[in-house]
């Protein structure tokens, strides 16, 4: 049974895995879809499902490597009209367990510099006890997806302004002194 933090869910048994990968596809159900739907302040999740294989990686580890694929629609952040949207992205994600050393960040250089490549691969995801859940993972990659400002295609931002030149200008540091008056 899903709580509304999880809404959908595939557990997979860590101890169960092999080195061999297993090509696993999830499919979520009316009932998870609207979950989904509240989870992520959509109008609607049509459809989300991921094809994974899923494998041992190096010990103690787990790798997810597949695509999740998703439709929703969504409101336009201008006209409130319903804008449908297709996400299709890639999953590769690596889970170790609780206190493995996979799980450390890189040690830092002499000088206490810690060296990232923002283009390289992420950390590894840590789990507890011997479960970790694809359904979670597929959900959270859709979910880092999902454009923030969704619009109508026929739909531009025009005659909408902000502020004006006056609002914009610097006040005057004398400005105050405008209404003060003498006792």
């Amino acid at each position: 049974m899903n709580t509304d933090d999880t809404p959908f869910s595939y557990p997979v048994k860590v101890g169960h895995i092999s080195a061999n990968p297993v090509s696993v596809t999830i499919e979520a159900d009316s009932e998870e879809r609207a979950g989904l739907a509240r989870l992520w302040s959509v109008l609607e999740v049509k459809a989300l499902s991921a094809t994974l294989q899923v494998q041992r990686w190096k010990r103690d580890g787990v790798r997810l490597k597949g695509r999740v694929a998703a439709d929703i629609v969504q409101a336009c952040v201008v006209t409130l009209d319903p804008v449908e949207a297709h996400i299709d992205e890639p999953v590769d994600v690596i889970f170790v367990p609780e206190g493995s050393k996979l799980a450390r960040l890189p040690l830092a250089t002499e000088s206490g510099e810690m060296l990232l490549d923002p283009d390289g691969p992420d950390a590894p995801e840590i789990f507890s006890g011997d479960t970790i859940d694809a359904g979670v993972t597929a959900a959270e990659h859709v979910a880092l997806a999902i454009d923030p400002y969704p619009r109508r295609a026929d739909v531009a931002f025009s005659g909408h302004i902000e502020s004006t030149d006056k609002d914009d200008r610097k006040p005057s540091p004398f400005a105050v002194l405008k209404d003060w008056k003498k006792d």
